[in-house]
């Protein structure tokens, strides 16, 4: 009998002691690392320029792409955010250090992309990240850029509209255009009068397409828009109203032929690479007219200096 009662009681001592162990191992597990410097959290954005690029090859990146970084979670041993721009959004993980008023950042995206890279930053007083991105693959045409941003917080704003004071040049997708002009030239020859003939000086010259003020005055956000508002516009004009719904709502652009018109507007912030289940029912109504009438409509093209 006492054997028993003994074997009974280690059996119970074991089970409190296994209890004890288990509960303060899920403690530390749930234990979750301190968040540090959270008023840096949020969207950083600004001109991504190039800084560095291979010229002996054709330049077809972009000098310069508006990009926003996010920075999501820090703590003393890992930072994690994200990178949005040209149409990309790549996870970041690094970590952050100190020194004086000032933080330094190193934050990697994860490599398996061909334009993936490390950035290395610094956050000055609080409102300034400035530093420069390098491409993993140093092959690649362009591998290193600056950047010098600004926190700005993203909110969807139907009413904002595109800035008066630009133009709206389609500057990636120029044409050649052979021009004839006439000029005057005179006979002198010995013994005859002095006549004026015309004669033809033909030479290539480089159009583009631009947008017309329209696209400064209808709101394709808010305006349910009738086929008389749009009948008489421009393929760029309809291209213009129809993306710049996107950009409201923060869509990053793959195409430089888009980003070229949205990237230099102050209110412009890109968040997402699909907006599509932010659309407003009057918005996606709108997006499927314009492109009814983007394969009917015609553009004309003009020379513009750069």
């Amino acid at each position: 009998m006492k054997k028993l009662f003994c074997l009974l009681l280690s059996i119970f001592l074991f089970s409190c002691n296994s209890k004890e162990k288990n509960i303060a191992k899920n403690n530390a597990d749930n234990l979750m690392p301190e968040e540090i410097r959270t008023d840096l959290y949020g969207s950083w954005v600004g001109d991504f320029i190039v800084l560095e690029r291979d010229t002996t090859r054709e330049a077809k990146e972009k000098y310069s792409n508006k990009i926003n970084i996010v920075i999501k979670k820090i703590t003393a041993t890992e930072v994690t955010g994200q990178s949005i721009v040209a149409g990309n959004s790549r996870p970041l993980k690094g970590f952050m250090r100190r020194t004086g008023n000032t933080f330094y950042f190193t934050l990697k995206e994860p490599g398996d992309d061909k334009n993936d890279g490390v950035f290395d930053f610094e956050i000055r007083n609080d409102t300034l990240l400035a530093g420069t991105w390098t491409a993993f693959n140093a092959k690649k045409e362009v591998t290193k850029r600056k950047f010098e941003l600004t926190k700005k917080e993203f909110k969807y704003d139907p009413s904002v509209m595109l800035p008066e004071l630009d133009t709206y040049v389609d500057y990636e997708n120029p044409k050649e255009e052979l021009v004839t002009d006439t000029e005057d030239q005179e006979d002198t020859e010995e013994g005859q009068d002095s006549t004026s003939n015309k004669k033809a000086e033909p030479y290539m010259e480089t159009v583009y397409r631009a947008a017309s003020e329209k696209i400064l005055t209808i709101n394709s956000s808010t305006q349910k828009l009738k086929e008389s508002d749009i009948k008489n516009l421009k393929k760029i004009d309809l291209e213009i109203l129809r993306n710049t719904i996107f950009a409201r709502h923060g869509l990053t652009f793959k195409t430089k032929t888009v980003r070229q018109f949205f990237d230099d507007v102050e209110w412009y912030v890109p968040i997402a690479t699909s907006v599509d289940n932010q659309l407003t029912a009057v918005e996606k109504e709108n997006i499927v007219l314009l492109k009814r009438f983007e394969k009917y409509a015609e553009d004309n093209y003009d020379s513009f200096g750069r």
